[in-house]
């Protein structure tokens, strides 16, 4: 079983900064490609920010220079830090990662169950 758990999403103000967390646990050989998320109702979900294995990031250009994802390997950790946010950034912010479960078992990717952000003065 493996399972991810965002946290951190609240109610900020236009300019103000949030730090989503990601935790991943449970049966788990290896984490490749890490990536957050957004949902609005009525829209598709889209690719925020994306962090590889090897440390490389990508960014949608509606939040480069603004946001950063980072992640912390050993303790299975990704991060999305958001500075200078705007109202349009409100969302339900997901968590995606490609998992190994075992050496011998195939790569899986994981969603965790979202934590939202919301925007508003």
């Amino acid at each position: 079983q493996v399972q991810l758990v965002e946290s951190g999403g609240d109610l900020v103000q236009p300019g103000g900064s949030l730090r989503l967390s990601c935790a991943a646990s449970g049966s788990i050989f290896s984490i490749y490609a890490t990536g957050w998320y957004r949902q609005t109702p009525g829209k598709l979900r889209e690719l925020v920010a994306g962090i590889s294995s090897g440390g490389s990031t990508n960014y949608a250009d509606s939040v480069k220079g603004r946001f950063t994802i980072s992640r912390d390997t050993a303790k299975k950790m990704v991060y999305l830090q958001m500075n200078s946010l705007k109202p349009e950034d409100t969302a339900v912010y997901y968590c995606n990662a490609d998992i190994r479960r075992s050496p011998l078992s195939g790569v899986n990717n994981y969603w965790g169950q979202g934590t939202q952000v919301t925007v508003s003065s």
